[in-house]
């Protein structure tokens, strides 16, 4: 990693784990409790927020206003903070809100710190289960229950023995779908509705591809360092950058995600 100096590389290392630490206790505040409410973001359908949510952005913005106050913000809830650094810590509180509501332990808390051309470290929490998964500056590890191990993608297979992950059955817009469903008629088993969750499993190796459409910045960019750093490859329908979004391909390897591509080419205009 020759973007930033090895100090550097360190001191965002360990912030972005305080950001974690800070956002455990709030979502775990909530997560389970009776009479947990949620609001909603969307006049035209449903996309929840709830107190968790609210909570564990706003923790670990204390912690950044203490530990790197001059690093620009971009929060789901929280929206954009400019900084003076070039980089930018990218915060989704709570990722799969409906999973949290419905007391589900897929949801998990990202965090990114980005420069121009995409993330540079990245975590997914998962404070239930106590698993955090992170990947940058030249490490991939996931700590949980069971101890410390190092993390890889699982190594190539074909298309027709592959583990495909997505949040919903509706995925998109309905060329989204047609395009996810094209792929997922030829892999062996299709799972839904795992949030960011799948995306660790793609990580520690236990599954070969995450699609999905319709996704923000702070949706994929914490994902798609740790699957990065485990040798995956993240991008969009097209074979291009994917972190501020949209329709986003997670694999293993760059051989399964060659295979997916030439699938979803008819559908990534």
């Amino acid at each position: 990693m020759d973007r930033i100096s090895a100090d550097l590389q360190r001191e965002l290392a360990s912030c972005a784990h305080a950001l974690a630490d800070a956002a455990r206790p709030e979502t775990l505040r909530h997560f389970r409790a009776p009479g947990l409410e949620s609001g909603n973001k969307d006049a035209g359908g449903f996309d929840p927020v709830t107190e968790g949510d609210r909570q564990a952005e706003a923790a670990m913005r204390r912690v950044l206003a203490e530990l790197r106050p001059d690093d620009a913000i971009l929060g789901e809830e929280y929206g954009h903070a400019p900084g003076t650094t070039g980089l930018t810590w990218v915060l989704d509180p709570i990722d799969g809100t409906r999973a949290y509501l419905a007391g589900a332990p897929t949801w998990g808390v990202l965090i990114a710190v980005a420069d121009a051309r995409g993330p540079l470290f990245g975590i997914v929490d998962q404070p239930y289960i106590g698993e955090r998964f992170s990947g940058g500056f030249g490490a991939a590890l996931c700590d949980g229950p069971h101890g410390q191990r190092a993390l890889k993608a699982r190594a190539p297979r074909p298309l027709s023995e592959a583990i495909l992950f997505t949040t919903f059955p509706e995925v998109g817009t309905t060329a989204d779908r047609a395009g996810f469903e094209a792929v997922s008629r030829q892999v062996r088993l299709t799972r839904y509705g795992m949030d960011c969750y799948a995306y660790a499993l793609v990580a520690l190796g236990q599954a070969d591809l995450v699609i999905e459409a319709g996704l923000n910045a702070y949706d994929i960019q914490g994902p798609m360092a740790v699957i990065e750093a485990a040798g995956g490859i993240v991008t969009d329908w097209t074979g291009g950058p994917a972190h501020d979004g949209g329709r986003v391909i997670a694999a293993a390897n760059p051989e399964i995600h060659a295979a997916a591509l030439a699938i979803l080419a008819g559908h990534a205009g």
